[in-house]
């Protein structure tokens, strides 16, 4: 069985579209479960759920999406555990991706995550921006260790062996990922096993993301030697960055509407990434205090 869990927070309409994404999926022989645990929603999402038989609703008042994950494992009953966020749209052969590459023996994977346009050719500013320097899944197992807790997939026995997902105050997918792989489990690129997500709205939207991402590194930073030093040249950088990463902008395979797109994604680029620098300096200042918890504010990041 393949148990898919789905954290939801005041996202009514997204789940309902999320889900019917799922009822089109072909289960290659398997049996499906699907869980969807609200955490916190001003109403709960029972008419979504109920349209859909293979789904249930669970509850979990602990704030975030960890939390809200651990929930599902509890109650799956799938040998194979499948995550996606609930404002997601799984690709017709999301399922089939999984089952696939699990029989083949993989421990955890780790599917491709592209903006899900408003208007296919025409992307606005934090579309064109978001299809290139947003969840760039490969990159981070690569490099970094983990996957993106969005479009993910464990085996039940591997789950059980790392452990719960961390807290609200904690990048729970990069902390659970880390932790797999310091035990030796193997993280799985698959890029067949693709996830549609909807660009941020607004520049108010990315900066809350960041916000929390910058309180969280910064955290580490201030228990490394010379933390605050590294950190004042790692702002530095963030604000020169722009000049180098426009190239890789103009070469992108994934940003759409020719030219235009481009410098839409470019101008986006400058704009957030000179935001991150002023926010990074300003923590030198201060103890960064609250910003993690700065994702509830519209339904999650």
């Amino acid at each position: 069985m393949i148990s898919i869990i789905i954290p939801h927070f005041n996202q009514p309409d997204a789940l309902a579209r999320c889900l019917a994404s799922l009822a089109r999926q072909e289960a290659c022989g398997h049996e499906v479960e699907i869980l969807v645990v609200d955490n916190g929603s001003d109403a709960l999402p029972e008419a979504q759920v109920a349209a859909h038989p293979a789904a249930r609703l669970l509850r979990e008042p602990e704030p975030g999406p960890g939390p809200a994950r651990n929930r599902g494992v509890a109650e799956a009953k799938g040998e194979i555990l499948a995550f996606i966020d609930a404002d997601c749209v799984a690709h017709p052969g999301w399922l089939e991706s999984i089952a696939r590459h699990m029989e083949a023996g993989a421990e955890i994977l780790g599917g491709d995550v592209r903006i899900l346009h408003r208007t296919p050719g025409r992307p606005g500013i934090w579309e064109a921006y978001e299809s290139e320097f947003a969840y760039r899944m490969e990159h981070y197992i690569a490099r970094q260790g983990f996957t993106g807790t969005g479009n993910m997939a464990v085996r039940a026995g591997v789950m059980a062996a790392v452990g719960p997902f961390a807290g609200i105050g904690t990048a729970e997918d990069r902390d659970w990922g880390r932790r797999a792989t310091a035990q030796g489990h193997t993280i799985t690129w698959a890029p067949d096993m693709i996830a549609y997500h909807p660009a941020r709205e607004s520049f108010a939207e990315l900066a809350r993301k960041w916000d929390r991402h910058i309180a969280h590194d910064y955290a580490l930073y201030r228990q490394r030697r010379f933390g605050r030093l590294r950190w004042l040249l790692r702002a530095l950088m963030v604000a020169a960055s722009p000049v180098a990463s426009s190239w890789r902008v103009l070469a992108s395979r994934r940003i759409e509407g020719g030219w235009r797109g481009r410098l839409k994604a470019i101008l986006g680029l400058t704009r957030l990434r000179l935001y991150r620098a002023r926010r990074m300096l300003g923590l030198l200042l201060s103890r960064g205090g609250g910003l993690e918890n700065r994702w509830r504010e519209k339904g999650g990041g």
